[in-house]
């Protein structure tokens, strides 16, 4: 191949110019880009369809979907919100909130005390509850119209922690009186279900072990008081009858100035029986105790009262007891 001239001598005879060369090019690359746009054009009929194809809603459908827009608007929970939102306030407050002074936090426990000094000696869970619950309602009382008054001259409660003390005693006395240390039993309600049909007689209930003579006067579900003669704890015996004789061998074997054995008391049950002591008593534990006049502690069922003071006290009275003559 030879070039001169402007011209390429190709091998073989051919002679190819730069003119022909450049439009075959030119020719090459209008072909691409109309290439390009027919791409494009397509492209763009596929993105942006004919407006003319559109679909046309008639006023009814569009009155329609106003009325389902203003429906949906109307359902959207406002006062819900705006609760909540309350809520939020609130609680983020409760927790900014100072705590009392210490000095605060001391007269309220006097005056607690004081009040509870009051209280007979023998009162149950529900009158101290009963106490502390009118004290609060008359120290909240007296906060609110110290707020209101600003007048605390026979006030116990300082003036600037008065708002804060309304809120202690009113939303959050759970809090404030475990953290001045005062703490009361849960209230206890005993129920008791007859499920018994109307009717039929009571079973009559049978004491493991051979028979209690007569002499032994048993009483079932009993507990009697007295100076222990000899302690259950470390005295057990296979039936009431075996504690009875017990406590008539003990009577007869008594040296002249010592107790004679004339009540025994008797735990039937494989379970224990309960007692107000510190101890723990189990079954087959035998009492034989001394009374000048014998004097029944419980019989039959504990009261109410009593249990609401002792919540691990049964309703029924598990001991066995009788009163026997020397």
């Amino acid at each position: 191949m030879a070039r001169g001239g402007g011209e390429w001598t190709v091998t073989g005879g051919g002679v190819v110019s730069y003119k022909r060369i450049t439009l075959l090019v030119c020719s090459f690359n209008i072909l691409i880009a109309l290439f390009v746009l027919r791409f494009l054009y397509a492209s763009s009929l596929h993105f942006y369809p004919n407006h003319h194809n559109a679909v046309r809603y008639t006023s009814d459908e569009i009155r329609k979907m106003e009325e389902s827009t203003r429906i949906r608007r109307s359902k959207h929970p406002s006062e819900l919100v705006r609760l909540v939102k309350k809520l939020k306030h609130d609680v983020a407050t409760s927790e900014s909130s100072v705590e009392l002074s210490p000095n605060v936090k001391g007269k309220l426990v006097d005056e607690i005390l004081e009040r509870l000094k009051r209280l007979e000696e023998k009162s149950n869970v529900t009158l101290v509850r009963e106490a502390v619950e009118t004290w609060r309602s008359e120290k909240l009382k007296e906060a609110k119209e110290l707020i209101q008054e600003q007048n605390g001259v026979n006030s116990t409660v300082i003036v600037e922690e008065a708002g804060m003390l309304v809120r202690a005693l009113e939303l959050e006395w759970d809090a404030l009186s475990e953290e001045i240390g005062f703490w009361l039993p849960a209230e206890v309600h005993n129920e008791e279900h007859d499920d018994k049909p109307e009717g039929e007689e009571e079973p009559e209930e049978i004491l493991a072990g051979r028979p209690v003579p007569g002499v032994c006067n048993v009483e079932l579900h009993t507990d009697y008081g007295g100076a222990a003669v000899r302690w259950g704890l470390t005295h057990h015996k296979e039936s009431a009858a075996d504690c009875c004789q017990a406590c008539l061998d003990q009577a007869k074997r008594a040296k002249p100035g010592e107790m004679r054995c004339n009540i025994w008391v008797y735990c039937p049950s494989e379970f224990g029986c309960f007692s107000p002591d510190i101890y723990e008593h189990k079954h087959q534990e035998c009492w034989l105790k001394y009374a000048e006049k014998p004097k029944r502690s419980f019989k039959d069922r504990y009261s109410e009262a009593y249990r609401n003071n002792h919540p691990k006290a049964p309703t029924i009275v598990p001991w066995v007891s009788g009163v026997v003559t020397a």
